[in-house]
């Protein structure tokens, strides 16, 4: 059965891309390097994606590119000179890269480990673990406010539009990615069945008006 890729990482620079997945190739993981400015997702949710090139990898390889990750910021860590900008943050200011890991890079997370513990502060694996559900469960929640996308979608659907139907498609299918590789619906489940309805009403009258217009012109 053929492996589902997934994104893994995501970079502002094709630089940072590329040195990741030279890392991962040295140590025999398939890696795929994706553009993905301006999604389709970002204009529905209003928001703008910062990071524009995804590494993707296979499900499977997740965890050893995790391990990898973590060993390589290890050997780096030691290395870091007590200038870097992290020792300027605040507890509440590391504890939130701690958190929000997915949006620093792995030596910054270590970093910030260290340092909250010379700090006195207590980081153990269980508090690490916690704070990686917390915040799995909080991107995994569906994009709110559809609203205004809803009653565009209905309206351009009843003129028999394609764009109708883009956006019914689009409210109806549309995933995104979590950072442990897992896809979500970028929707909850009312604003899906708008969007699928969207999308058939938009079909059906696209058509209809092109069999009108076939007609007309016979």
């Amino acid at each position: 059965m053929k492996e589902t890729y997934s994104v893994f990482r995501k970079y502002p620079t094709i630089e940072q891309a590329k040195e990741l997945e030279s890392l991962l190739n040295e140590n025999n993981i398939v890696s795929q390097i994706v553009d993905n400015i301006a999604p389709v997702d970002s204009s529905f949710s209003g928001s703008t994606l910062q990071n524009q090139f995804e590494i993707k990898i296979q499900l499977s390889d997740f965890e050893k590119a995790e391990k990898i990750l973590d060993k390589n910021a290890e050997n780096l860590i030691d290395l870091v000179d007590s200038n870097h900008y992290l020792f300027d943050f605040t507890d509440d200011e590391l504890y939130e890269i701690l958190l929000k890991a997915d949006e620093w890079n792995e030596l910054d997370h270590k970093l910030a480990q260290k340092i909250l513990i010379q700090r006195g502060k207590s980081i153990d694996a269980d508090l690490l673990k916690a704070l990686k559900r917390q915040r799995l469960e909080s991107l995994a929640k569906p994009e709110e406010n559809q609203k205004p996308w809803i009653i565009a979608g209905y309206i351009f659907a009843i003129l028999g539009g394609l764009l109708g139907i883009f956006i019914g498609y689009s409210l109806w299918t549309s995933k995104k990615s979590l950072p442990n590789g897992q896809k979500v619906y970028s929707y909850n489940e009312k604003d899906r069945v708008h969007g699928k309805n969207i999308f058939y009403i938009g079909l059906i009258l696209l058509t209809f008006y092109i069999i009108l217009r076939v007609i007309a012109e016979i």
